[in-house]
């Protein structure tokens, strides 16, 4: 049986917290990680307070494969993610000589002001995850890979990280229309799932064409004899259904 390997996201930054920038990046990583054979288990979303950072870092580093991190590394004084990752692990930081200098082409001495350095600092062992389209770069210390906040740049970075990471079994998934609502098939769907442990069976409520509560029923196995034998056991279950609508 192949390890299954699992994440959390660490979402960091006051402006997800107030509404004041609408997240974009939850949903990007998750389907990416699915797609790789990664289980995202846990998501969580902290303020720009250090020991807020440091705690949540601290529990979900440990509880799973791999921990991804978005905002806080730019160059302004609440991007605090870099210091919190370097006191989570206990290491230190400073000024990473091959960022500056790669700051130092882009920019002149009098730009090259501490705000803008302050994205130059790595903490002590970490990887850099970084390109030529990349001016800052993340970094990968441990099992956590520290990104961008802005989407564009977290989704590049993504892509230069997603080879190094272990992987697992793709999980397949199948879904099928119910037409009924939920509470018709909510009893015989346990039955189902109760029959069929090696599978997730989730149900799924939405408004149909003519504004009727149904159902899309999805189906998710490593296996793909285990999946195809719950979802026959979900289309006989449906089909048998004497449901007046």
């Amino acid at each position: 049986m192949s390890e299954i390997v699992t994440a959390g996201i660490l979402v960091i930054g006051d402006e997800i917290l107030s509404g004041r920038t609408k997240d974009k990046n939850i949903g990007f990583i998750a389907e990416y990680l699915t797609n790789i054979g990664i289980d995202l288990k846990e998501v969580r979303i902290v303020s720009d307070e250090e020991d807020d950072i440091i705690a949540a870092l601290n529990a979900l580093r440990q509880r799973y494969t791999y921990v991804f991190t978005t905002g806080g590394i730019g160059p302004t004084h609440d991007d605090i993610t870099a210091d919190s990752v370097a006191k989570a692990f206990g290491v230190g930081i400073d000024h990473h000589p091959e960022v500056v200098a790669r700051f130092r082409e882009r920019w002149s001495e009098q730009d090259l002001n501490e705000a803008r350095l302050r994205m130059a600092r790595i903490p002590d062992g970490a990887e850099l995850i970084q390109s030529a389209t990349i001016l800052a770069p993340g970094f990968k210390i441990g099992n956590v890979i520290v990104m961008a906040g802005v989407p564009s740049i977290m989704q590049a970075m993504m892509d230069i990280v997603s080879p190094k990471l272990k992987s697992g079994v793709r999980m397949l998934s199948e879904s099928v229309r119910a037409n009924a609502r939920e509470g018709d098939i909510g009893s015989p769907l346990r039955a189902i799932a109760a029959a069929h442990p090696d599978t997730i069976i989730g149900s799924y409520p939405f408004m149909d064409e003519e504004q009727r509560p149904n159902t899309n029923l999805v189906v998710r196995s490593r296996d793909a004899e285990k999946l195809a034998a719950a979802m026959a056991a979900v289309k006989e279950m449906l089909a048998g259904l004497n449901i007046t609508r």
